[in-house]
């Protein structure tokens, strides 16, 4: 049975005291509302990675990366290493989003190549896909979200790709206030799963978790979730905010 998940791309925002405001705000809440069927990911900027590690061992979410390098190690500055990553003992990692496509040219191959290394150390990933808005405007949507799947995800083995998430992202849709409408969500989310399914099998498809991203918030997550093949989300200015992060975990139990 797939899981349903709510995580916060905090992407480069707060500073460490802002952060750990933020977190032990969310970790209160949770210790309240917390289920079996609750699964929350927090993907603060690498600089807090550690301490909401610390504080993620004594409350109900998981904690994610928001990127890590294509290669194992080597001379490579600034960059971090998936066995970096696991050695904290962090759970999930964000691979492919669209500002890493758009604002540092990752290509299809260098996004595989992540998560080759992310799953050779035992590290969900959390593969972004989506459109832009020339593409959906000229009904490319489902080819582009396509190529990126098939070049990105459809190397692995069927044991491999069970230890992926999916988030499909609309670029359009990305901090500009504008949502895709839970029609068009429930629409791409299927398609993905049904290439999932003539790839690896229906049992794969139907366990693969597959979220949403692109102006998520309090205020549609609960019409967004009640789609059948929308699992939950992935949160991104909304996760800023304790009480916002927290309305939409609510909305997705």
């Amino acid at each position: 049975m797939r899981k349903k998940i709510v995580a916060g791309n905090w992407k480069m925002n707060k500073t460490f005291d802002d952060a750990y405001e933020l977190v032990e705000k969310i970790a209160d809440e949770l210790e309240k509302i917390a289920t079996p069927e609750m699964n929350v990911v927090v993907c603060p900027p690498f600089p807090f990675l550690e301490m909401c590690g610390d504080m993620s061992q004594e409350s109900f979410f998981a904690v994610g990366a928001q990127d890590v390098s294509e290669h194992e190690s080597g001379a490579y500055t600034g960059e971090v290493s998936a066995a970096m990553l696991a050695s904290m003992e962090i759970d999930y990692c964000i691979v492919g989003h669209s500002e890493r496509r758009a604002y540092h040219n990752e290509s299809n191959e260098a996004i595989a190549n992540k998560v080759k290394q992310l799953l050779a150390n035992d590290i969900s990933p959390i593969f972004c896909c989506g459109e832009k808005l020339p593409e959906r405007e000229a009904d490319k949507q489902f080819e582009v979200v396509e190529k990126q799947i098939s070049e990105g995800l459809f190397g692995l083995t069927a044991e491999e790709f069970a230890n992926i998430v999916i988030a499909y992202e609309p670029v359009w849709a990305i901090g500009t206030g504008k949502t895709a409408t839970p029609q068009q969500a429930q629409e791409m989310h299927a398609f993905i799963r049904s290439l999932i399914a003539k790839k690896y099998g229906k049992a794969v498809a139907d366990d693969t978790t597959i979220l949403y991203g692109g102006s998520c918030n309090a205020k549609n997550a609960k019409e967004l979730f009640a789609n059948p093949d929308v699992d939950g989300g992935l949160i991104g200015g909304a996760s800023l905010k304790a009480e916002d992060f927290l309305t939409i975990v609510k909305a997705r139990i």
